[in-house]
């Protein structure tokens, strides 16, 4: 502990929000194996800081990335276990703390799950920490026998010396082996000899969620544990001005009425629905700031005004595209917007704080251990080392629950309110009013093409909210959104973005943006600007293409000469499909590269007389360079698919005098059952770089479905969610 003792909350906040992003989890199961012992006896050795191992051969795997539905606990245990060489029958998950990593020099990385990172950025040091654990666990064995570790080798949770046969279970000689010191090399598998990694195992969490085993912050209960419902400011910029307690005081089950900060107020009481019917009932009265006055409509003139503004920042440039207009034979323009969304988690914000004058502990979902534990000390007012967060699985994160300002609210609450457990549960209207909403933007595209209908030049011009510019200023780049441009970035520029870059070839290319902010918060919403981008760049490949007389197919392939794996993943979905097939559905396709991986989709779609549309199905090709799971994967590609096209079709968050219009589900509708198109998931691992999955996957279905409903009508649509367009 010496070495972090005097660090401070900003310094902590600062080293936890770097960009490079390293992260972990802790996994653990119950053992399969009928000849295991069935007494666990004392708790598991630590073989190094990933791999625990009990008497009983159970596998711990202890690593810091959090678990909201996409599979990465089991993946992560997949990577260890590989190089463990143990009994996957025998493994399980459980969470370090970032109370622990800060203790240990974070020997866990950073606890960050986003981006699609989970398994990408942490594949190596989780790789490398089951392969030292299985030569510690060898040369243990070796010693034992008084032989040379080279002659012995581990298969399934047994260490065999290969010249007698002799063996030894892990359990048995683990004692052995924490005791001995890591090895300096550690060799990891070439992929050609992976067992595990590749298999479509079982997830570890599934039994408990099917059987309503697992638990969720909302589920824990505690000795004495009060219930706490919160409501802020409803306007952009308010704060609270007054409230009466009193006029709730007496309401059963009524605690506290207490401040939270100078823009909420929250009610605790013995139960939820206590707290929240008492402050529905609460008389608050609401200052007024910047933003109050704030309108999505009024907005549309600073964005539309974006479209064409002289000064933008530049994302990517390529050859002399002004020169490429001046002699074309055809330009061809189209304008797109994105609205703002909301995450909608299933599971609101929430979490449980138990604060005392010498500690302060939370459990909660989140998304960011690291950030959670300095947001709890900053809201504490203690020291970091007196503080813990313990953090639960997420009923759903796609990167809201990176952000804190639940945390906080917790502890603050917890605060007024010395050593009693308080539960925070935000109520749906609450999460919709007071989100980091999905940026919005619009985007001008121009394409200028030549007498035989050859793309000369492509501009687009991105107007609209940075997501940096709101939440973390720090990270601009002399007033640049970098993130604005997923997707369209050159490569070879930065290695930062390297995984968001464009993969076509064109003669000349403008992309830039003209940041427009408006007073309304941002966030990392899943797919982040992958998604609008992917609209605006496909949908606009597909005008070009019909305004040249060319197939839409063989357009995009013609610019893809330079990228074989994108063009494989779009060939790939196109075969499949049967594009170009006279079966009375109509076909729209759609490539992007985002997230470190290749992806493609073509849908299939009808539009009635009364523009009724039917997605009967999408064919979704995906290369993430290595695939742990593919089964994992496929239900990414499904689940990142009612996601994107939920969005496409319904999801759109409007303001009117700073205050979002749509407060629940009746408002802020999702795809349906019926509605869902049937998907068929082509895995595609090339090898030789590692991709993500849940994120880039979302980007390829809206203009591939957008692409096809102009096959089918003739019509194009640019202005998003459909719910408010007419096919017909």
């Amino acid at each position: 502990m010496t070495s972090i003792a005097g660090i401070s909350r900003r310094g902590f906040i600062v080293g936890t929000g770097a960009t490079g992003l390293t992260i972990g989890i802790l996994s653990a199961c119950a053992p399969g194996d009928k000849d295991a012992p069935a007494d666990a006896g004392p708790p598991p050795p630590e073989v190094n800081a990933w791999v625990h191992i009990g008497t009983d051969d159970v596998v711990t795997i202890r690593i810091a990335r959090s678990e909201m539905g996409q599979g990465t606990l089991t993946g992560l245990a997949q990577l260890v276990a590989e190089e463990l060489e143990c009994n996957w029958d025998y493994v399980k998950t459980e969470y370090p703390t970032p109370g622990e990593n800060l203790a240990r020099d974070r020997v866990w990385g950073d606890f960050l799950t986003g981006g699609s990172r989970g398994i990408r950025t942490s594949q190596d040091y989780v790789r490398e920490g089951g392969a030292a654990a299985r030569m510690m666990l060898i040369q243990a064995a070796a010693n034992r026998w008084g032989v040379p570790a080279e002659e012995c080798s581990a298969a399934k949770s047994i260490i065999t010396h290969d010249p007698t046969g002799k063996t030894l279970r892990f359990g048995e000689v683990v004692a052995d082996a924490a005791k001995l010191p890591a090895p300096e090399a550690v060799t990891l598998k070439d992929p050609s000899e992976w067992e595990l990694i590749g298999k479509p195992v079982k997830r570890l969490d599934t039994v408990d969620k099917v059987t309503g085993k697992q638990l969720y912050t909302t589920d824990m209960k505690m000795d004495g544990m009060l219930n706490a419902a919160v409501k802020a400011a409803p306007k952009r910029g308010g704060t609270l001005k007054s409230f009466d307690a009193e006029a709730v005081s007496s309401m059963p089950g009524v605690k506290a009425v207490v401040k939270v900060d100078d823009t909420a107020v929250a009610v605790v009481a013995d139960y939820w629905w206590q707290a929240k019917t008492a402050l529905d009932a609460l008389p608050i009265e609401w200052e007024a700031g910047e933003g109050s006055n704030f309108s999505s409509s009024a907005f549309e003139a600073d964005l539309i005004e974006g479209l064409t503004a002289n000064e933008a920042f530049v994302g990517n440039k390529v050859g002399d595209v002004d020169a490429a207009f001046e002699g074309a034979a055809q330009v061809i323009e189209a304008r797109y917007n994105a609205p703002h969304q909301n995450h909608a988690c299933m599971e609101p914000m929430n979490a449980i704080a138990l604060w005392t004058a010498d500690k302060c502990e939370v459990w909660c979902p989140t998304q960011n251990g690291e950030a959670a534990l300095a947001a709890t000390s900053e809201a504490a007012d203690l020291p970091i080392q007196q503080c813990e967060v313990y953090k639960q699985l997420l009923g759903g994160g796609f990167g809201r629950k990176g952000a804190t300002d639940y945390i906080s609210q917790t502890v603050k609450i917890a605060k007024q309110m010395p050593g009693t457990p308080i539960k925070l549960l935000w109520s749906r209207e609450e999460d919709m009013e007071q989100g980091f909403y999905h940026p919005t933007t619009k985007a001008r595209c121009q394409g200028a093409l030549d007498a035989d209908g050859n793309l000369l030049g492509l501009k687009i011009r991105i107007s609209g909210q940075s997501i940096l510019a709101g939440i973390m200023p720090q990270a601009l780049v002399d007033g640049m959104d970098i993130v604005v441009f997923q997707g369209l970035l050159p490569s070879g520029v930065d290695p930062r973005v390297e995984d968001q870059t464009i993969k076509y070839t064109f003669p000349s290319l403008l992309v830039d943006h003209a940041m427009r902010n408006p007073p309304v918060r941002p966030g990392f919403w899943r797919g982040v600007n992958a998604n609008q981008n992917a609209i605006y760049l496909e949908c606009f490949m597909d005008e070009l293409a019909y305004a040249a007389g060319r197939d839409p197919l063989e357009f995009r392939l013609a610019h893809l000469k330079d990228s074989p794996k994108m063009a494989a993943v779009l060939q790939a979905v196109a075969d499949k499909s049967g594009w170009g097939a006279d079966d009375g559905l109509s076909r729209g396709l759609c490539g992007f590269y985002s997230f470190g991986s290749y992806t493609a989709a073509c849908a299939e779609v009808t539009v009635d007389d009364d523009g009724a549309l039917k997605m009967h199905r999408i064919v979704a090709a995906t290369d993430p360079g290595y695939a742990v799971n593919p089964q994992q994967i496929e239900a990414q590609v499904f689940g990142s698919f009612v996601y994107g096209l939920s969005a496409m079709l319904h999801e759109e968050i409007t303001f009117e005098e700073g205050e979002a219009q749509q407060k629940n589900f009746n408002t802020y509708n999702s795809m349906r059952i019926a509605e869902m198109p049937d998907v068929e998931t082509l895995v595609m691992p090339s090898g030789g770089f590692w991709g993500g999955v849940g994120e880039p996957t979302i980007a390829a279905a809206p203009p591939a479905v957008l692409n096809a409903i102009f096959a089918a009508t003739g019509k194009r649509i640019r202005q998003l969610p459909l719910k408010d367009q007419a096919l017909r």
